[in-house]
């Protein structure tokens, strides 16, 4: 394997890596942190038994399913790389930055569900107690300056190549 393709399936390596780590952190913000700052005095059993007794909350399964799409979708893209040798760094990178972009409605959408049924329940508001989820925001806004970053990049060195082109010719 060339030098080349080793950096790429190495950028997608980590591209995959930190979508897993910004899923994993978003279900322990939901489920965990989240609801012991928004509960202080309760465990997160007691909560989660509280909802689930007020028909408030169907588990933690609906979280798990949402935040898995974008390790699935990073997964799919760490395949695609492997098995394809035409890819260019920009489309690599776009595509992982994509995915960290879409982290934040994922986490948003995630979380609907058990800060619906916190606001039902115990009468509070269903928005974040926990300043952790900030991290994730802050990282999927720097993710999208990236992503433009990258693509406008990208598109003035394919127009310099087309200049390049047509005054050789």
């Amino acid at each position: 394997m060339d030098a080349n393709r080793r950096n790429k399936l190495a950028l997608a390596t980590a591209g995959t890596a930190v979508v897993a780590v910004y899923a994993a952190w978003a279900a322990i913000h939901i489920l965990i942190v989240n609801p012991l700052a928004a509960m202080p005095g309760h465990t997160v059993g007691e909560i989660h038994d509280t909802m689930t007794a007020a028909k408030q909350w169907s588990g933690p399964l609906r979280v798990y399913i949402t935040l898995a799409i974008g390790p699935v979708l990073a997964i799919a893209a760490l395949i695609i790389t492997v098995r394809r040798s035409d890819l260019s760094v920009a489309s690599i990178v776009s595509v992982y930055l994509a995915l960290i972009v879409l982290g934040a409605p994922g986490y948003f959408w995630a979380s609907f569900d058990i800060g619906m049924g916190m606001a039902d329940t115990f009468q509070i508001n269903g928005g974040d107690y926990s300043p952790w989820a900030a991290p994730l925001y802050a990282l999927s806004f720097a993710t999208l300056v990236a992503l433009i970053a990258v693509g406008a990049s990208d598109l003035l060195r394919r127009r310099r190549r087309q200049r390049v082109a047509g005054a050789s010719r």
